[in-house]
C-alpha cells in the first residue's frame, strides 16, 4: 500500500526541507523523482541541490538528461516514473499523480501560509483517503522537529 506523508511547512522553505529528506531517502536505497510545477522551479531546485551544503552531495539529474532512468534522484514536472522512483516528492502544488499507487511513498511539501496550498493538500489528502492510501500528516514543532499530528 502506498504511504503519503503531508509535511506541512510554515516559516520553512522547501529549499531547506527537501534535501535532508532526500538524503534520508537515498540512505534508505530509495530511488526519487521530485515533482513540481514549472522548468524554471526544477530549474532552481536543481541548482540548490549542487550547493545547498558544502559538505554534502546529492546524486541527481532533471529529466531532460540522456541517462534519466540511471539517476537515484530525478527533477520533473510531469507524470511518469522515468527512474523506477519508490518515492515521489510533490512540491509547488504538483498534482497526484495518476500511477500513485506504483510509489512505495510520496511526500507532498505543501506551503501552510498558501490558501491554494492548503485547498490543494486538503483535496489530495480527501483523494489519497478514498484510494486507501496509508495517510499521516506532518509539522514543525517550534523547535524545528517533524512532529506527526493527528
Amino acid at each position: 500500500m502506498t504511504e503519503v506523508l503531508f509535511y506541512h511547512l510554515q516559516n520553512i522553505t522547501v529549499e531547506n526541507v527537501l534535501p535532508p529528506l532526500l538524503e534520508k531517502s537515498l540512505e534508505r536505497g530509495w530511488r526519487v523523482v521530485v515533482q513540481s510545477s514549472s522548468e524554471e522551479r526544477a530549474d532552481a531546485l536543481d541548482s540548490h541541490l549542487w550547493t545547498y551544503r558544502e559538505d554534502s552531495f546529492l546524486p541527481h539529474a532533471t529529466w531532460r538528461v540522456n541517462d534519466v532512468a540511471d539517476q537515484p534522484i530525478v527533477l520533473a514536472i510531469e507524470g511518469g516514473n522515468p527512474n523506477g522512483a519508490n518515492v515521489r516528492f510533490l512540491i509547488d502544488n504538483a498534482v497526484l499523480p495518476e500511477d500513485s499507487q506504483g510509489y512505495e511513498r510520496m511526500v507532498l511539501l505543501f506551503d501552510g501560509d498558501d490558501p491554494d496550498a492548503l485547498a490543494l493538500a486538503r483535496a489530495a489528502w480527501t483523494d489519497c483517503k478514498a484510494r486507501g492510501f496509508d495517510v499521516t500528516y506532518w509539522q514543525a514543532d517550534e523547535r524545528g522537529r517533524w512532529q506527526k499530528r493527528n
